[in-house]
Order: C-alpha cells, then sequence, then structure tokens
C-alpha cells in the first residue's frame, strides 16, 4: 500500500504542476486585460491551493474511523448551504445560475461540500447495514432520501451536471455494496424520463444538445463556445504552438481557464499535452481502485470507490465536453482547471485515498 500511496501522491502532484502551469498561460492576458494583473487567477488558485493542502493535512492526520463522526454535522451543514445559495443577496447569480457565495474576492460552491460529505454518508450507512442491504426500507431507502434531497437543491440552483456526477455515484456505490438490482433498476429507469423532462423545459439545455449534434448550425451563436474549441486542439498538432502561445485565449474561447482548460493544453502542447492528461487521470483511477480493493473494511472501500468515481467522472466530462464529444456541462477539469472550491474538496478527497491506504497498511502489518 505505500507503493500505491507513493504513486497517487506524485500523480496527483504532477496533474495540480500541470494545472498552475496551466491557468496562468491562459487566464493571464484576460486577466491583464480586465483586471489589470495578469498573475490574478494564478494567485488566487494559489491560495486555494493552500487551503486545499492544509485541508488535505488534517484529514492525513488521523485515522479515518475518526472522520466518520463528523459525516452528519458536515452533511447538515451541506444541505444549509444548498438552501442558503438560493437566497437572493446571499447566494451570487452567475449567467443565471445561483451556485457560489462571494467573499470578497474570493467564491465559494456548496454543492462541492455536499458532494464529498454524501460520498462519506453513502459509505458509512451501507457499511453499518451490510445486514439490511438488500431490505427496501432498511438499506435502500435512508441513502435515496439523501440522494433526493442533495440532487434537488442542486438542481435548484441549476446545476444539472453536478447533480447527474453525484447520483452516477451513489449508484454505483450502491451497487457495489450489494444492492438489490430489484431495486435499483426501476428507480433508474424511471429516472431518465424526469431527465428528460429538466432537459427539455429549460431552452438552454435544448440549444447546448443542438449545438452538441451541429455546432456550426449557429457558429456565431450556441455553436461558438465548442467550435473555438475545436479549433485550439486542431491547432495544437502533435507538439502544440508552444506553452503561452495560445490564440484562441486571446478572446476567442470563453471559460479558456476554467471549463475549457483542456482545450487549451491541446493548443499549446498538442496531442502529446492532451495524451499525457487522459494517461495521468487513467492512472489516477487505477491506484485510486486499487487502494479502494485492498482497504481496511467497507467504509473504506466505498468512500475510497465514491472518490475516484467522482474525480474521474468529473475528468471524463470535463474533456468529453472539450472535445465535443458530450454536450457542454459547467464541470471543472480536476486538479488543472481554475477554480477554488472543486480544487479544495479534490485534494481532500485525494488525501482521504491516501489516508485509506495508509491506515489500511498498518491494520495488514497488524494482522
Amino acid at each position: 500500500m505505500r507503493k500505491l500511496r507513493t504513486q497517487l501522491f506524485i500523480v496527483t502532484i504532477i496533474l495540480i504542476a500541470f494545472g498552475i502551469v496551466m491557468v496562468y498561460s491562459a487566464s493571464a492576458i484576460y486577466a491583464y486585460e480586465y483586471l489589470k494583473d495578469s498573475a490574478y487567477f494564478l494567485k488566487r488558485h494559489l491560495i486555494y491551493l493552500f487551503l486545499g493542502a492544509l485541508a488535505a493535512l488534517w484529514i492525513m492526520s488521523v485515522d479515518y474511523d475518526t472522520i466518520k463522526k463528523y459525516i452528519k454535522p458536515v452533511l447538515v451543514i451541506s444541505f444549509v448551504l444548498l438552501i442558503l445559495v438560493l437566497i437572493p443577496g446571499i447566494g451570487r447569480e452567475i449567467g443565471g445560475a445561483r451556485r457560489w457565495f462571494r467573499f470578497s474576492v474570493f467564491s465559494f460552491q456548496p454543492s462541492q461540500v455536499a458532494k464529498l460529505a454524501l460520498i462519506l454518508y453513502i459509505a458509512d450507512v451501507l457499511s453499518r447495514k451490510q445486514s439490511e442491504i438488500k431490505s427496501f426500507f432498511h438499506g435502500f431507502m435512508p441513502p435515496m432520501i439523501m440522494l433526493g434531497l442533495s440532487v434537488g437543491t442542486i438542481l435548484l440552483q441549476p446545476d444539472l451536471g453536478t447533480a447527474v456526477a453525484i447520483a452516477i455515484v451513489v449508484y454505483v456505490m450502491l451497487f457495489v455494496a450489494g444492492m438489490r438490482l430489484f431495486h435499483l433498476v426501476p428507480l433508474l429507469v424511471s429516472s431518465l424520463p424526469i431527465l428528460a423532462v429538466i432537459i427539455l423545459t429549460k431552452p438552454y439545455r435544448i440549444k447546448r444538445i443542438l449545438a452538441f449534434l451541429n455546432p456550426w448550425e449557429d457558429p456565431q451563436g450556441i455553436g461558438f463556445q465548442i467550435i473555438q474549441s475545436y479549433v485550439a486542439l486542431g491547432s495544437g498538432g502533435i507538439f502544440g504552438v508552444g506553452l503561452g502561445q495560445s490564440r484562441q485565449k486571446l478572446f476567442y474561447l470563453p471559460g479558456a481557464h476554467t471549463d475549457f482548460i483542456f482545450s487549451i493544453i491541446g493548443e499549446e502542447l498538442g496531442l502529446i499535452g492532451t495524451a499525457s492528461i487522459v494517461v495521468l487521470f487513467i492512472v489516477f483511477i487505477w491506484l485510486g481502485i486499487k487502494i479502494a480493493k485492498r482497504s481496511r473494511d467497507m467504509f473504506g472501500h466505498l468512500a475510497a470507490l465514491g472518490v475516484v468515481i467522482m474525480i474521474g467522472l468529473e475528468a471524463v466530462i470535463n474533456i468529453g465536453v472539450a472535445t465535443g464529444s458530450i454536450p457542454t456541462k459547467g464541470l471543472p477539469l480536476p486538479f488543472i482547471s481554475y477554480g477554488g472550491s472543486s480544487l479544495i474538496f479534490d485534494m481532500m478527497g485525494v488525501a482521504l485515498l491516501l489516508n485509506i491506504a495508509k491506515y489500511s497498511e498498518r491494520n495488514q502489518l497488524r494482522t
């Protein structure tokens, strides 16, 4: 397990270092033009990184059994925050979505708290109720109620991408824990029409799907962002145009340092750069799954699995959006995109993985 911990730590550090370089490269000109400080986003990214490191060090310093005591209080706090962010004057609205709290020059996204808290809660409940896991009322309903509350409040922001990602992670955790397919499949099937209604009742979501199917139908409107992403990736070729030399970040590609940073990597570092990122995430997922398989108990197994799936799913969705493989969703590229809350809680997730590996190793040595 020590080797796995070391390898996971190294992969994460490489991804974070990649992020530091690319956040500055993708945002410097934009920040200087509008904020008169080319390092504006870099400095804030480093502050979030420092805060994430402090939180990660605390998680790694205690046995993960100790963390269980804080799961329910943190989950309750996350629900309160998810409700408060919807209140005008408290939550900050950007582009029609109310997902953030604003503190001076910093912002905070409560759905990131809920994401990690819910994964830990589900892992805790399923590990304690293994004898009742196949019961509808005692095994299936408790995690479903909490999932429904979390997804429901996140959808009100609205944030469909995060809500769907959380639901997928929880479903996988329930399946791995031994939940009956007789309970899971009907709910999954019944949720598809609901998802369709959620999409079809919002015109901007329909436009995103149409842009995904044929962005050139409206190249100056809804298809503009994905077309500019194609241009960035195509311009990079095999070796890229050079670090810092992107043209698409010159106010052509919206979200160059956030949701579409992968496209800038492709333009500046080429296929070699993007392929390296994909390989790093594949290795990260592989190492995380190995840690989950070797964990000392069911809680550690499910918690590690949930964290790995969440981070891996966010990476797949972000890369899929940038390459036009799936419709646009506002999810950052883990460890690389500029985004304070996501960076902090992704780092906390990695710390939890390292913690599970650390104490599982000690348990194996004792036995």
